[in-house]
């Protein structure tokens, strides 16, 4: 088993520091989200050394029934070459991109390496695990556990194969035929053994 990774230890600053920051708000038909990308040299001056390489922004529009993208806009702030920022409009090929299965494969095809930019294209991709978890959050904070699209309905399907808890026929798909729902069972959610445990339980109570 792999040990765990050591801090470490040392006074300087930072070589380099990457941020990004991904923000969701909600109207009745769509959510908007706002996605930054920085790169930093924490070290520099920002006089005789560069210090802000890049920072790039991504706003996309995703209509909440088809979870399509309905509008795109890209802009650079920070960039290495002034014919850098003319790559910003191809962003718009994001527009008609479902955010569901194959958002990523479909975002690299359109705009991956000569197609783009690389920070955008990262951020870009970044933005389809960002909606689901937007999607999970707007449903919390109404207090339901079902949450609107096209896929959503079919219980666990529009999660399956994007991690190993939900893969085919996989632990979560389980815990839903067991009768778990998001939501209904604290944070994290108990085991598929604990799930499996407190039905037994209850059927021998029965």
């Amino acid at each position: 088993m792999v040990g765990k990774t050591e801090p470490v230890e040392t006074s300087e600053q930072p070589t380099h520091r990457r941020t990004i920051v991904i923000e969701s708000y909600e109207t009745d038909e769509a959510f908007a989200i706002q996605a930054v990308l920085k790169d930093e040299r924490p070290w520099a001056d920002g006089a005789s050394d560069v210090r802000d390489v890049h920072e790039m922004h991504l706003e996309v529009t995703v209509d909440k029934d088809t979870l399509t993208i309905t509008d795109a806009h890209a802009e650079m702030a920070n960039f290495p070459h002034e014919e850098c920022r003319s790559i910003e409009p191809a962003f718009r090929a994001l527009v008609g991109l479902s955010v569901m299965r194959g958002y990523t494969r479909n975002v690299q095809e359109r705009l991956g390496r000569e197609r783009g930019c690389s920070h955008m294209e990262f951020l870009a991709r970044a933005i389809g695990p960002a909606i689901i978890q937007s999607m999970a959050s707007s449903s919390s904070r109404r207090g339901t556990t079902v949450v609107s699209g096209p896929e959503v309905l079919n219980q666990g399907s529009w999660l399956r194969n994007t991690c190993h808890l939900w893969a085919e026929d996989g632990i979560g798909s389980a815990k839903i035929a067991e009768g778990w729902r998001p939501g209904m069972d604290g944070y994290p959610a108990a085991s598929l053994v604990e799930l499996r445990r407190r039905d037994k339980a209850n059927e021998d109570l029965a």
